[in-house]
Order: structure tokens, then C-alpha cells, then sequence
């Protein structure tokens, strides 16, 4: 039974999100607002939804290992395991003009993360701190992108938001997929982290480890699916920008919310190890953002396999070789 809930659950959160994105997007168009601000914060915080509400879900619920590991093992999988996906089907295009603002930002904020994480607990106003940053960082985008500052960025997000295509019938019909999107998040995230927390106990594993890994890899779903189709559009840099804006929405918009519903103590681990995982893998993506133009199939393929390395480690168990 717990299988067949974890199922659910992952094809709820992959199903939600979906519906959710395209509601919120097809709402916005009708609400005339500009393709460039749909991709900057429908889109971006859309298919990142599933980790803010399993995060959520997993605070209120006590397992603040699932949590953690839902974070650091979501943006992990997201420079690993998506872009080697998405490069192995089209090589990924970059435009580091495009990427400076974004791409600087993500190297920044991944350095702060971690710094706070290795305090020991995220706290509230730990997470206080994380959210605001990321109010921010929206807000800051939307002026330099709506005063013409950022045209680069501003192009890439308008292209974000290009991938999605409208749900059939006005606004009531995109409200109701909207609202019903979410729901299904919820209900999908609430099977996840129940059935995350058996697994653990049933395999006698951590639950960090399940969140690293199992979930993490859940709810890169919607990334994983809208990366792919993107490159298999030959849309690369909208693949690459997917993934540097889903890292920035996990860190700070998801962690700290997590952070102010209950104390988030992170695990010896994370602390240890997969910190130093999500540290590496970001370096490898921001100095291919800013410093070059394509991400070949061969680079692609050492990402895959840097990703199932990493995997089988946690099969292993590496809070044992610690």
C-alpha cells in the first residue's frame, strides 16, 4: 500500500503542477500581463511548486529530514540530472548576457544557504531572512526587466512562459485549473511525505536520505518534463533558465517558508556531504552560465553520470562512510 500511495503521490504532483502552470499562465494572458513577467513568476514559482508544498507538508508533519533533503537533493537533480537529460537530447545553449544577473545570484544565494545550514537548524528567522531575500530578488528583476535594463533576461523569461500553452475556455475555466492544480499539489504532497516517512522506517534508512533522493527526484518532476520538452523543442536556454530559477525559488522561497511553520535541524549527512554535492554541481552551472555558449552532448552525459554516481551513493549509504 505504501508503494502504491508513493505512485500517487508522484503522479499527483507531476499532474498538479502541470494543470497549475497552465492555468496560472493562460489567466495571466488574459489578464493582458506582459509574457515577460508570466515566465519571471507564474512559470518559475509554478514548477516549483511541488517542493514548496512537499517542504511544507513535510514541517508540519515533523520530518524536517525530508524537508532538508527535499531542497538540497531537488537542486541537485536539477543541474545533474536535468540539464544532462535535456543536453543529451539538444545540446544547451547559453547566453551569459542573459544569465549574468541570475546566474551570479544563484552562486551567491548557494554559498548563503549552505552557510545557514551549517549553523545546524534553519530557524524562523533564519527563514525570515531567506524568504525576503527572495521578494527581493523578484522585485528587483521586475523593475530591471520592465525598464528595459535587463532585455536579455527579460527575452528569456518571455520565452519561459512561450512553452506553456493555454488551457481551452476564458477565465473561469483557467481559474478553476488554477485552484484545482494547487489541490491536487496538496493532495499529492501529503501522499509523498506520508509515504516517504514509511519507506524510511520500513528500510531502516533515514528520512534525509529519502528526501535526497526519492522526493527530491519527485518533485523535479515538472522541471524534469518541461526541460526536456523544451530542448527536444531545441529551446535550450529556456531549459538552462528553468533550472537556475527553480534553485533560486527551492533555497529561498522554499526553505524559508518551510523554516518559519517549524525548526528545521539538518542532518549530519546533508551537512557533510551533500551540501558539498549541491556546492560543486552549482559552481559546474554558473561558470558554464556566465562564461560559455553550449553545454555539448558528451559534457551533458558526465552530468547524467555524475548524477547516478551520486545516486548510488545514498544506496550505499553514505552517512556509513562518513
Amino acid at each position: 500500500m505504501t508503494y502504491l500511495t508513493l505512485i500517487a503521490g508522484l503522479i499527483l504532483l507531476l499532474g498538479g503542477a502541470e494543470v497549475m502552470v497552465r492555468g496560472a499562465v493562460t489567466l495571466a494572458r488574459k489578464l493582458e500581463i506582459s509574457p515577460m513577467v508570466i515566465g519571471l513568476t507564474v512559470v518559475a514559482m509554478g514548477t516549483s511548486a511541488p517542493e514548496l508544498i512537499v517542504a511544507v507538508e513535510a514541517a508540519l508533519e515533523g520530518a524536517a529530514g525530508i524537508a532538508v533533503g527535499n531542497v538540497v537533493g531537488s537542486n541537485i537533480a536539477n543541474i545533474l540530472l536535468i540539464l544532462g537529460v535535456s543536453g543529451l537530447i539538444y545540446p544547451i545553449a547559453s547566453n551569459p548576457k542573459a544569465m549574468k544577473r541570475d546566474g551570479s545570484m544563484l552562486g551567491i544565494m548557494t554559498l548563503l544557504f549552505a552557510l545557514i545550514c551549517w549553523q545546524g537548524v534553519v530557524g524562523f528567522w533564519s527563514g525570515t531572512i531567506l524568504l525576503v531575500l527572495f521578494l527581493i530578488f523578484i522585485g528587483h528583476s521586475y523593475w530591471r526587466e520592465t525598464h528595459a535594463e535587463d532585455p536579455e533576461a527579460a527575452e528569456l523569461h518571455a520565452k519561459e512562459a512561450a512553452e506553456f500553452e493555454d488551457v481551452k475556455g476564458g477565465v473561469p475555466v483557467a481559474l478553476v485549473a488554477t485552484i484545482g492544480g494547487i489541490a491536487i499539489l496538496i493532495l499529492g504532497s501529503d501522499f509523498l511525505v506520508k509515504s516517504g516517512i514509511a519507506l524510511a522506517r520500513d528500510w531502516g534508512v533515514s528520512e534525509e536520505v529519502i528526501g535526497l533522493t526519492m522526493i527530491a527526484l519527485g518533485t523535479s518532476l515538472p522541471e524534469l518534463a518541461a526541460s526536456a520538452v523544451a530542448a527536444y523543442r531545441r529551446h535550450t536556454d529556456v531549459a538552462l533558465g528553468n533550472v537556475v530559477g527553480s534553485n533560486l525559488f527551492n533555497m529561498l522561497a522554499v526553505m524559508g517558508a518551510a523554516a518559519m511553520v517549524a525548526p528545521l535541524p539538518v542532518a549530519k549527512q546533508i551537512l557533510q556531504f551533500d551540501l558539498w554535492v549541491m556546492l560543486f554541481a552549482t559552481i559546474l552551472l554558473v561558470v558554464f552560465a556566465l562564461t560559455r555558449e553550449m553545454l555539448s552532448r558528451f559534457e551533458a552525459g558526465l552530468l547524467f553520470i555524475i548524477y547516478l554516481a551520486y545516486i548510488a551513493l545514498q544506496a550505499k549509504g553514505v552517512e556509513s562512510l562518513l
